[in-house]
């Protein structure tokens, strides 16, 4: 699992003057933390999570996790030494946090951890949230036999829209209905030979995923599920709000 963390989060400045935004918390735990808990439902607790901006704030992070997670007993002196007191449902994690650069575009913070990587691996940004079937994902994939997957989904329109008719009147309110195309949701689903595909300054979005389609090697898998990013504060808090009440249809553990 390769998660892309290193991203200025411009958009929401409110909280990321101070975190990166796959830091920004959802019900109290970093969104970052929601992803993995998702993938590690299906099985998957391998991370590799590429930083940059403000990245010794996820390095800190996981070096405190034991201490954040568990009561614990520290033994002081010349010789001392921490126990913790109780166990925590992410104790086989393993979680390789790479430092990709400040400024690097998204294809070239995949490029950068390929010595991390053994074998096919998911690629997924650090700042959304979805119910996305990973054990289906990862069939779909293999089925097509191509060096890529991309999850595609049909989006909410950010308004409303109203149907009126020829006199005037409105016939019917339709309140953010999906739209027409499919957009990149992330969770890809990518083999070994895609490196070859990147460079170390290449947008993963552009030129890659491009060529990869001329070739044919490049397949969509339709997600119909929830999905939300979280690009903007009010989209941050509608995620925590959902998350207060019970209704969080990411949260598959």
């Amino acid at each position: 699992m390769v998660l892309l963390a290193g991203g200025l989060g411009t958009r929401l400045r409110e909280e990321t003057e101070y975190r990166p935004k796959p830091m920004v918390e959802v019900g109290g735990r970093p969104i970052l933390w929601h992803i993995m808990k998702n993938f590690a439902h299906f099985g998957l607790n391998e991370f590799v999570v590429c930083t940059g901006y403000k990245g010794e704030v996820i390095k800190e992070y996981f070096l405190h996790y034991e201490a954040r997670m568990n009561d614990f007993t520290i033994h002081l002196g010349p010789q001392s030494f921490i126990e913790y007191r109780d166990d925590h449902e992410e104790a086989n994690w393993i979680v390789t946090v790479a430092d990709t650069g400040a400024t690097t575009m998204t294809g070239g913070r995949v490029k950068r951890i390929e010595r991390h990587v053994d074998g096919p691996f998911i690629v997924t940004y650090g700042d959304g949230l979805a119910d996305v079937d990973i054990d289906a994902l990862l069939e779909f994939h293999r089925s097509h036999g191509r060096l890529a997957t991309v999850t595609t989904v049909r989006p909410l329109s950010r308004f409303g829209v109203m149907d009126i008719g020829p006199d005037g009147v409105v016939e019917q309110f339709r309140e953010k209905p999906q739209g027409d195309g499919n957009v990149n949701a992330g969770f890809f689903v990518f083999e070994p030979q895609v490196f070859d595909y990147l460079t170390p300054d290449c947008v993963l979005e552009e030129e890659p995923l491009e060529r990869l389609a001329a070739d044919k090697q490049l397949v969509a898998y339709r997600h119909d599920g929830f999905w939300q990013p979280m690009d903007t504060y009010r989209e941050s808090t509608m995620l925590n709000e959902m998350w207060d009440r019970g209704d969080a249809p990411w949260k598959v553990w």
